[in-house]
């Protein structure tokens, strides 16, 4: 282990304890034990599905602060209920070369075969690593090192609940990691003041679209079907919006295409009346990515058009 690597936490499955149901209590002292780290701290005590972006800033300026003291890397402990999403928040605004490294687990400390202890311990010799410099945000569980742009949560309880559609980027292997695929990040975003309101619903049959026409907010994301398909009324809907609207495709794997199918809500139509496409950007990682771009207000279609393709 290294000394010089900080650890904080905001809670998930790894600090519930409890008789019967589990709920969080546990701080990242409690968690650390005896590994040999630097500056910890308990930024929050909470399940994964409560964080909010103001949370998530507060670790990401506490994460900044360390490395600025001279911390080699940073492992944030939280639920992995929206470990995927905030795996990709911080890698989209994390300017350091030094990683910062996001964990959790499965199984509360309470179940036989808990993983909390071993995700923590192969997240703190990640984040300590000499090779996981300049890759920015990564996500450690099982063993497995996934980028951040990558990985998504593809079962609700399985130790190998995270995969990514490319496969992980490294394993963790007799204690350090070993990776597949030399370093490569976008250029940090700048740090939003406001997390502005986008929701994101999802396409489905019979949708008329509707739903756009009723709310008030600041920017969408849709998740489309297939490669970025909405019906009729849902283009219709589109053209009415008077904010931002990124499209996605809802199946988990692969990119929105731009130009194949001609039909009203083919993927060609959204662009035509003036939806952004998500390329390979799930749902989940584009929600997260306009809500930065409009908090920081950067040319959204620009944004997406680099960050949604492939490297």
């Amino acid at each position: 282990m290294d000394s010089r690597v900080a650890v904080a936490s905001l809670g998930g499955t790894i600090t519930m304890t409890g008789s019967g149901a589990v709920a969080p209590t546990l701080g990242a002292q409690d968690l650390v034990g005896g590994l040999e780290v630097g500056e910890i701290a308990t930024l929050a005590t909470i399940p994964g599905a409560s964080l909010t972006f103001a949370t998530l800033l507060e670790a990401f300026d506490w994460a900044s602060g360390q490395v600025a003291g001279g911390a080699r890397g940073v492992v944030i402990i939280q639920g992995t209920d929206t470990l995927e999403e905030t795996a990709y928040f911080f890698d989209c605004l994390w300017p350091h070369d030094e990683p910062v490294v996001v964990t959790g687990a499965m199984r509360h400390p309470g179940l036989p075969g808990a993983d909390g202890p071993a995700n923590l311990a192969a997240a703190v010799s990640v984040a300590a690593s000499q090779n996981s410099r300049g890759r920015g945000a990564l996500l450690v569980l099982n063993d497995e090192v996934h980028a951040a742009r990558w990985v998504r949560k593809a079962h609700s309880s399985l130790m190998n609940a995270f995969q990514s559609f490319p496969g992980p980027a490294g394993l963790v292997v007799e204690g350090a990691p070993q990776y597949f695929h030399p370093a490569h990040r976008f250029p940090a975003l700048p740090r939003p003041h406001e997390a502005p309101a986008v929701p994101l619903i999802e396409a489905t049959v019979d949708d008329d679209g509707s739903i756009l026409d009723w709310l008030n907010v600041e920017g969408v994301v849709v998740a489309a079907t297939g490669v970025g398909h909405v019906s009729a009324g849902m283009a219709e809907a589109i053209s009415r919006a008077r904010f931002p609207v990124v499209v996605a495709s809802r199946t988990g794997a692969g990119t929105t295409f731009r130009g194949t199918y001609g039909f009203v809500g083919s993927e060609s139509d959204p662009i035509k009346r003036g939806a952004v496409m998500a390329g390979w950007l799930c749902p989940r990682k584009a929600r997260v990515l306009l809500r930065l771009a409009i908090g920081a207000m950067q040319p959204i279609e620009d944004v997406f058009a680099a960050r949604g393709g492939v490297f």
